[in-house]
């Protein structure tokens, strides 16, 4: 990557590091591999924390911690409970509207987090969430909610005591936070260098000077950083000479997209930054994972000490996944999502395995349909899902699934949007009989995406895999393709493969901002009335398995998953 180094970087920033008294560290993008956008970061004594952009998924907002900069905890969501913004997510109709570009900041003992949700009929939404112990999902506060007219809030506080909010374009504004009254009219601070979009707005104060960094040139392919500074926040901000001072445009590098970052110091005064980054190439074709987490350069500072020990319940990012869900107090683990707020009821631990109630909505639905709401998948898709952290991995789920109505169905998938996804799923065909088509239970591959998808294929269950559990699995084995396979539960050596997929179906397109999920989910496709499924169709999932093989750094280089 042709990236600035740290050192120059803070030269960049005139700040005038301590110099390293070990030997420089080599590590390897990305450090929070898997969907993991507009990364904030600060830290607090000698752990590191990082909130990251979630849109319409829920819980929305996770906040990892780290003490080495590489091993990144799930310890939190921001956003958690329905309580926090009651009915919210069911008012949300983009594919990519909801929590957008979110600033995590401490100070006096409490963290803060401010974001904002898009797509409400009513305007955009800021919030301000608030905790003194991050490590606990309950003790995230009800947001204070303001009102802001453009979109990515950094949250500052000036010496006088003041709290600032600078968003898009770039502006500025005084918050007040009880009352989330914001000061008017804004204070147009910098227009960036000249790229479009100047957003994503952070400020720091060093040195007697304001520094202001900002992303521009757009989330593609031209995305920078930029940097200016001013004796006052206000202004007048005098831009860097040598901007941007982090990009990948106009390269032929791997890594592109490379931007929206924030910067923190760690405990030795050496400044770090942390960016969004897609392992797409150039050719910007094939980026299942979407926008990613990246630690400044490859080669920067000492990094501190390699440690795990940090608290909290959830799972390192990189960790894979051994779910069986064989008790009824198994708990959904802290790193599944749901897409919106999912129904009450439908999803639950069991002595049967994870049981999903199937939701008349498939995974595609009508998402762009003003007129309802259930069929549209607005009340949340039966479906849950992890995110793709490998760009290698196989991930397999043990289904118990007996249909009993024609369209009732249940299966694993790969998942960006409703508008784009990769299904294998066990399903009882609607009747077919004048194409001749299978009325039995029966194996079904079905897609949506950004790309030309192939057509649906029907393959008959064996009659010897039927009354016991199917493990289905999707397996990918290049940077390129998904393979979809079923095999019974008890000999994994009968497997077949039932097809195969273009990653570039679930890359860009309807979720340039997103990445992919790999999950689970139940459907009846449209049938019954309201919001109830006809009777049956419930589906249980045991044996979840999740396991990244590589990652790769280079359009040809890989190394094994941590």
């Amino acid at each position: 990557m042709r990236w600035l180094s740290a050192s120059l970087l803070a030269t960049a920033l005139a700040i005038a590091a301590k110099p390293c008294q070990a030997q420089n560290s080599t590590y390897h993008n990305p450090v929070l591999p898997g969907w993991h956008s507009d990364p904030s970061c600060t830290r607090v004594n000698g752990t590191f924390f990082c909130a990251t952009s979630t849109f319409i998924a829920f819980p929305g907002i996770p906040i990892y911690a780290s003490t080495d900069l590489l091993h990144w905890k799930l310890i939190s969501h921001a956003w958690n409970r329905e309580s926090q913004l009651p009915g919210i997510s069911w008012n949300t109709w983009g594919q990519q509207d909801g929590m957008y570009a979110p600033t995590l900041r401490h100070r006096d003992g409490e963290f803060y987090l401010i974001c904002e949700y898009l797509g409400q009929s009513d305007g955009t939404v800021g919030v301000v969430f608030k905790t003194a112990d991050p490590f606990d999902d309950a003790a995230w506060s009800d947001p204070v909610v303001f009102r802001p007219e453009k979109i990515d809030p950094d949250l500052f506080w000036d010496d006088d005591g003041k709290v600032y909010v600078a968003t898009q374009g770039i502006i500025l504004q005084e918050l007040d936070l009880e009352t989330g009254e914001l000061s008017q009219p804004p204070i147009s601070l910098w227009n960036g260098t000249g790229g479009v979009w100047p957003e994503g707005p952070h400020i720091y104060q060093k040195d007697g000077w304001h520094w202001l960094l900002i992303a521009e040139g757009g989330t593609a392919t031209d995305h920078s950083i930029t940097i200016a500074r001013a004796r006052n926040i206000t202004g007048p901000y005098e831009a860097y000479e040598n901007n941007p001072i982090l990009t990948n445009r106009g390269t032929d590098e791997y890594f592109q997209t490379v931007g929206h970052g924030d910067l923190f110091q760690d405990t030795e005064g050496n400044w770090w930054g942390m960016c969004l980054a897609t392992r797409s190439g150039p050719e910007f074709e094939i980026f299942p994972m979407g926008r990613e987490a990246s630690l400044g350069n490859m080669s920067g500072w000492a990094l501190p000490e390699a440690s795990r020990d940090v608290p909290g319940d959830g799972p390192f990012n990189s960790d894979p996944d051994e779910y069986d869900f064989t008790g009824e107090d198994a708990a959904i683990p802290k790193h599944f999502v749901y897409w919106r707020v999912p129904r009450e009821e439908t999803f639950s631990s069991t002595a049967d395995g994870l049981q999903i109630i199937p939701s008349r909505n498939n995974l595609t639905g009508i998402p762009e349909s003003n007129t309802d709401g259930v069929l549209s998948g607005r009340q949340g898709l039966a479906f849950v899902g992890r995110r793709q952290t490998d760009t290698l991995f196989t991930f397999s789920v043990d289904v118990s699934f007996a249909p009993t109505t024609p369209g009732q169905e249940a299966g694993i998938t790969v998942f960006l949007t409703q508008l784009n996804h990769i299904d294998l799923g066990i399903v009882f065909p609607e009747e077919q009989e004048e194409s001749g088509a299978s009325t039995k239970l029966s194996f079904r591959t079905r897609s949506i995406g950004t790309v030309a998808a192939p057509e649906p294929k029907l393959i008959e269950v064996p009659n010897a895999w039927l009354d016991a559990p199917i493990r289905l699995e999707i397996q990918a084995a290049d940077t390129t393709e998904y393979t979809l396979l079923a095999m019974p539960a008890s000999d994994p050596d009968a497997r077949m493969v039932i097809g195969t997929a273009s990653a570039a179906l679930v890359s860009g397109g309807a979720g340039n901002f997103v990445g992919s999920l790999v999950g689970a989910y139940a459907t009846c496709n449209g049938l019954g009335t309201g919001t109830e499924c006809p009777e049956g169709g419930v589906a249980h999932f045991t044996r979840w398995r999740y396991h990244g093989d590589a990652q790769y750094i280079s359009a040809t280089e890989s190394v094994p998953s941590r």
